[in-house]
């Protein structure tokens, strides 16, 4: 095997920390979305949707696609189907924007589901000890601020280029 620049030996693709994290990520996200189709058949977009619709009663189309990670055209699908199911209202907002809220079912439905992502939510952080929980969060930030970080260091060598 290879050296890296360090001088330790190269690991394979299973051992790389963001191959980890993205396979847990991948498994909580596949049985979170089964639970939720279950006990309230929403999609893991729409349960997503509503929540940051329910945190954020301001929210436009615009802001909520950046915040839930998707393009314009992938929210205004969910938001789409939202708004059929009478889960989620849309208002007329300033320019060609829309405001959206969510309606008494959303609110009922959305009650639903935060409290099964918390349970779940607590189930993930039983497995592991007081210490280990906090040590954790403390892991997670540091990765998240470092990954923003070399996202824009990418971004900046495409620009480059």
């Amino acid at each position: 095997m290879s050296e890296r620049a360090d001088g330790r030996d190269l690991v394979p693709i299973s051992a790389l920390l963001s191959y980890r994290l993205s396979r847990t990520s991948s498994a909580m996200s596949r049985s979170a979305a089964l639970r939720y189709k279950r006990e309230f058949d929403v999609s893991l977009g729409e349960w997503r949707a509503i929540a940051l619709i329910a945190a954020d009663p301001t929210l436009t189309l615009n802001r909520l696609a950046r915040r839930a990670g998707l393009d314009k055209a992938q929210m205004s699908r969910v938001v789409s189907r939202l708004t059929e199911r009478g889960l989620v209202n849309r208002t007329a907002g300033s320019g060609r924007s829309s405001q959206l809220a969510l309606t008494e079912e959303g609110t009922r439905v959305y009650r639903g589901l935060i409290t099964a992502a918390n349970e779940r939510d607590a189930d993930f952080l039983a497995i592991l000890s007081g210490e280990e929980a906090a040590i954790l969060h403390r892991a997670l930030d540091k990765l998240a601020e470092l990954a923003l970080t070399v996202e824009e260091r990418e971004r900046a060598h495409v620009a480059d280029a």
